[in-house]
C-alpha cells in the first residue's frame, strides 16, 4: 500500500485497494529481483554463447528479443508498471476534492515556504507527448487552480512501486547524497541550492535539512506537482521553495547558486536539452559552486548484458531519451559546459547502510547500478565551477 507516505496529504486506501497495492508492489519485487534472475540466467545459457564478442547492449537487446525469457519478463514487468498507477487511481479519484482542499490549507501555513507557477509556461514536448514511466497524464497534467492530482498520483504510486528501497519518506537518494556531500566537503556550506527538475520533492527537502540556513529551490515544469510538493513540504514544516520553469532556461540570476542538483531527471532530456541543462548550471553557479548529478551510470561504465539491462526503459517505459543519455560520457558533459575537477562515486544508501558505509563510499564501482535491488547504491558524479 501507499504506506511510504506518511504526511498530512496521504491518501486513505480502503482494505480492498491497500490490498491491491500490497500485491503490486510484491509483483514489482518479484519482477525486478527474481525474474531478471531467470532473464539472466537465460541470457547466459542461451543467447551469449552466440553473440561475438564485440557485441554491445544493443547487440544483446536484439539477440535476447525472440527469447521466452526476454518476452515473459517484458510482459510482466509492463504489466506491473501499469498496476502500479491503477492501484492508486481509484483512492486519488475518490478523495480529488478532499485533497486540493488540504493542500490549500497547508499552503496557507506560515512555514517561509514559496510557490511560484507560471501559467504562459509553454510545456516542453518531451514532457507533453508522453506518458513517462507510463503514468497516465503524465507528471504535467493539471485540473486548474488547487489541482495536485499529478503530484498525489506520483508520490503514492512511487510508494508502491518501490517496495521500501527509496525509505521511509521515499527520499533515501537525496537523504543520502546530501549527507555524503557534508561528509566529504565539511568547508562546502551552500547558500542557494537549486534541484533540476524535483516534482514533489521527495530529494529536494534533504537539502534543507542538510543546510538550514540554505535557500532551497525545487524546479519543475509541473504545475500540480508543483503546487503538491510545496503543501508536502509545508506539512513537514520545512521552508522550500519551488518554482514553476524550464531547466533549459531557468529564470534566476547569473551566480546565483551553490549548488545544482538533479536526481533521475537528465535522462528523461533529449541530448540537446542535456547540454542546455550543463549550460545553465554553469551560468546559474557561482564560482566555487558544485553541480551534481544522481544519474544512471554511462554504458561506458557498464558489461553489454547490464547496459542493456538498464536500457530496457528506453523501449518499454516511455523512457525514450534514455539509452541516448547513457551513451553519453558525463565527464565530457561537464568540460563541455565549462566544469573542472570531475568525480563520481557510488553513494551507498542511507536506509540500507547508514552513516558508516556512506563515511567509507568508494569510487564508483560499475556493479553497483543504483537500480532497485538488493545492496541500492546511488551513482553519483559532479563538478566544480571554478
Amino acid at each position: 500500500m501507499t504506506r511510504y507516505v506518511t504526511h498530512d496529504l496521504a491518501l486513505a486506501p480502503t482494505a480492498d485497494e491497500a490490498a491491491a497495492q500490497d500485491f503490486v508492489s510484491s509483483l514489482r519485487n518479484h519482477v525486478l529481483n527474481h525474474l531478471s534472475t531467470t532473464l539472466r540466467t537465460a541470457f547466459d545459457a542461451d543467447v551469449a554463447p552466440t553473440l561475438p564478442a564485440h557485441a554491445d547492449a544493443r547487440a544483446v537487446h536484439k539477440a535476447l528479443k525472440p527469447h521466452p525469457a526476454f518476452r515473459f519478463y517484458t510482459a510482466t514487468r509492463i504489466k506491473a508498471q501499469e498496476m502500479v498507477w491503477a492501484s492508486v487511481r481509484p483512492t486519488l479519484e475518490r478523495q480529488r476534492a478532499t485533497l486540493a482542499a488540504c493542500a490549500a490549507a497547508l499552503a496557507a501555513r506560515p512555514t517561509g515556504g514559496t510557490l511560484t507557477l507560471n501559467p504562459d509556461l509553454p510545456i516542453p514536448r518531451n514532457v507533453s507527448a508522453l506518458d513517462v514511466h507510463l503514468m497516465p497524464g503524465n507528471y504535467h497534467l493539471d485540473g486548474g487552480e488547487g489541482d495536485v492530482a499529478a503530484g498525489a498520483m506520483y508520490d503514492n504510486g512511487l510508494s508502491v512501486f518501490s517496495f521500501g528501497l527509496m525509505g521511509d519518506t521515499l527520499d533515501d537518494i537525496g537523504r543520502s547524497v546530501a549527507l555524503w556531500l557534508t561528509l566529504n566537503h565539511p568547508d562546502f556550506q551552500p547558500a542557494h541550492v537549486l534541484d533540476l527538475g524535483c516534482s514533489v520533492g521527495h530529494q529536494t527537502l534533504p537539502w534543507v535539512r542538510a543546510y538550514p540556513k540554505a535557500h532551497v529551490t525545487g524546479l519543475d515544469v509541473g504545475a500540480a506537482c508543483l503546487r503538491y510538493a510545496h503543501a508536502r513540504a509545508q506539512s513537514m514544516d520545512l521552508a522550500a521553495h519551488f518554482l514553476q520553469a524550464d531547466a533549459t532556461a531557468v529564470p534566476l540570476p547569473d551566480a546565483s547558486q551553490d549548488l545544482v542538483f538533479s536526481s533521475m531527471f537528465l535522462h528523461e532530456l533529449p541530448v540537446k536539452d542535456i547540454r542546455a541543462v550543463f549550460a545553465e548550471a554553469h551560468r546559474l553557479l557561482k564560482p566555487g559552486g558544485l553541480m551534481l548529478h544522481y544519474e544512471l551510470p554511462p554504458n561506458e561504465a557498464l558489461s553489454p548484458y547490464d547496459g542493456f539491462y538498464l536500457d530496457w526503459d528506453s523501449h518499454y517505459n516511455a523512457e525514450p531519451y534514455y539509452q541516448g543519455y547513457r551513451d553519453l560520457s558525463p565527464q565530457t558533459l561537464c568540460a563541455d559546459a565549462g566544469f573542472s575537477d570531475y568525480f563520481q562515486t557510488t553513494v551507498p544508501s542511507l536506509g540500507w547502510y547508514g552513516e558508516t558505509a556512506i563515511r567509507q563510499a568508494k569510487p564508483a564501482d560499475s556493479s553497483k547500478t543504483g537500480r532497485l535491488a538488493d545492496g541500492v547504491q546511488w551513482f553519483i558524479y559532479g563538478a566544480w565551477k571554478r
